[in-house]
């Protein structure tokens, strides 16, 4: 008899796991005034670092409301958590395994360009992932296809980005655009106590 309850509560447990796990976006509620998270970066081409830096976005006050501060210019949490959410979104909310869309954005830079990025998207996993900051669950986010841009540039390009839940952002993007290498990671999350 107890191998049999053993037996059950084994299989119940495999199920559990294999159960799909949904996940909402983040609520004005989820942030707390300090909380930060510090990212370091780089692009490599031809495996030569050619640009490294850091980012980081730290939740303030900002007039009576939450904001995101990145160092230079602060968002209010708000703006960004309750938008709407169109037809070819960069994230497609809910957030679960399997999940496929079209993500398409026109953009400018800094510099003037603009350009059209195109890709399909899909959650390949919901699994542990290992960065500087520490071990979180993270869903794995693979977004192909294809980027142009006004100065005559179209190329493939592949993201992967690893979205934490329980830290409401993501924790590792890798970006391949068939010259080099951007790898973006998480180095340091705190938040006050």
């Amino acid at each position: 008899m107890k191998t049999k309850v053993l037996f059950y509560m084994a299989l119940l447990l495999i199920f559990s796991n294999c159960a799909s796990t949904k996940t909402n976006p983040p609520m004005l509620k989820d942030y707390t005034i300090g909380e930060k998270w510090i990212w370091k970066w780089e692009r490599a081409v031809e495996g030569e670092v050619r640009a490294q830096g850091e980012d980081i976005q730290e939740v303030v006050d900002h007039n009576g409301s939450l904001g995101l501060w990145n160092g230079i210019d602060t968002v209010q949490i708000s703006n960004t958590i309750h938008q709407e959410q169109g037809s070819t979104p960069f994230r497609n909310w809910p957030l679960e395994v399997g999940k496929k869309w079209k993500y398409v954005s026109e953009w400018e830079n800094n510099e003037g360009t603009t350009g059209k990025t195109s890709q399909d998207a899909e959650i390949t996993a919901f699994e542990e992932l290992n960065v500087v900051a520490g071990k979180y669950k993270a869903y794995k986010i693979e977004y192909k296809g294809i980027v142009t841009n006004s100065r005559g540039f179209k190329g493939e390009m592949t993201d992967i980005w690893w979205y934490s839940p329980e830290l409401k952002t993501y924790i590792k993007h890798v970006n391949k655009d068939g010259y080099g290498v951007y790898v973006n990671e998480l180095t340091g999350y705190s938040k006050p106590k």
